[in-house]
């Protein structure tokens, strides 16, 4: 019992790193990779940067795309789109 009792809270610390920090980290990188490969022509995103358009284009040669602005058209790499803020500029508006 002395021994395992010496590594059970070094077990349990480990336990709690992977359910809290490890695991949520891979689903929203998983969630992520599924957005981008989802992506289409037309669909209106926001980049990490802040930046708003509407995609014209998808290159998958080299995972780019292109996104139109205000501004003209400028070719970003697929994974500069922000997936959570592209869902609410998506997100169909609620009643009040």
């Amino acid at each position: 019992m002395g021994e395992l009792g010496q590594f059970l809270p070094l077990l349990l610390i480990f336990a709690v790193a992977y359910f809290f920090m490890i695991r949520p980290q891979v689903k929203r990188q998983k969630d992520e990779k599924k957005f981008v490969e989802s992506l289409k022509r037309g669909d209106r995103v926001i980049t990490k940067s802040g930046l708003h358009g509407k995609v014209v284009d998808l290159n998958d040669s080299d995972f780019s795309c292109i996104i139109e602005t205000m501004a003209g058209r400028l070719k970003f790499d697929r994974s500069a789109i922000s997936m959570e803020l592209s869902k609410k500029l998506n997100a169909p508006a609620k009643k009040q």
